[in-house]
């Protein structure tokens, strides 16, 4: 199996008004997006091409609004600070980047 083209963990992940997960994981691979709680388990998936994702006008921070199977999410990438040692969380703009990449519909910033 390849590499995941974006993979962002300890994900805040909410739907509508309720918050599903506030360590889940972004992956997209192979042409496909998938949201994961924190024990692994998918919330929805989609084609990479089927995927609307777009900056809240409301949102401060690193925050995307995910469009998958009509189903809304927000995410909320980079809201934690590294552990010592591990790289940052994954910015938002490095989230449309891969959907844009992987021909997905990403809104422009």
């Amino acid at each position: 199996m390849a590499e995941p083209q974006f993979k962002a963990t300890r994900v805040g992940i909410g739907h509508r008004l309720r918050s599903l997960t506030r360590a889940g994981q972004v992956q997209i691979r192979d042409g496909k997006l998938t949201l994961m709680n924190s024990q692994g388990t998918e919330i929805d998936s989609a084609p990479v091409h089927l995927v609307r994702a777009d900056k809240p006008w409301f949102a401060n921070g690193d925050e995307a609004l995910a469009t998958v199977n009509g189903n809304r999410y927000r995410l909320k990438l980079g809201a934690r600070d590294p552990e010592p040692g591990e790289d940052g969380p994954p910015s938002a703009s490095s989230f449309f980047d891969a959907v844009r990449t992987a021909g997905g519909d990403a809104a422009r910033e």
